[in-house]
């Protein structure tokens, strides 16, 4: 199974969701996207096959979001594009790319559903023990 995360390995979500995909027996190709951000044309097809708009890829929290003013909707989608490509860490993460689709995997968890063979019961940094129907134990 071909995998790709676009990963932030600063990130516990990113760093939880890498390691579940490990943990299937899969070992993704890692882009880290804050030393090498996607062209726009690859940020662009990224949201269209998540089926989101713009502007639900975008990280407000530790980013340059509330200073720049992206909150307001005056910005368009290529504006909000342009903010991303310019500071990376507007990207929302992590985004996996599988056979079986891409998305947005906040929660973590919401890898498993990507996986030809995921973990039934995963343990997270933080000590919370999710399993493969997502329910939290």
């Amino acid at each position: 199974m071909t995998i790709t995360i676009y990963h932030n390995p600063d990130c516990g979500t990113s760093r939880n969701t890498l390691a579940m995909i490990r943990a299937s027996g899969e070992e993704p190709t890692i882009v880290e996207y804050l030393k090498h951000p996607p062209p726009r044309a690859r940020l662009e097809q990224l949201i269209a096959t998540l089926e989101i708009p713009v502007r639900a890829l975008l990280r407000e929290k530790g980013t340059p979001y509330a200073e720049l003013g992206l909150a307001d909707p005056k910005w368009s989608d290529g504006q909000l594009l342009d903010a991303m490509l310019e500071h990376p860490i507007l990207i929302n993460r992590p985004i996996v790319e599988t056979p079986r689709g891409t998305r947005l995997c906040r929660p973590s968890e919401l890898v498993l559903d990507l996986l030809d063979h995921p973990v039934s019961r995963f343990t997270k940094e933080d000590g919370e023990v999710v399993s493969h129907d997502r329910g939290r134990q």
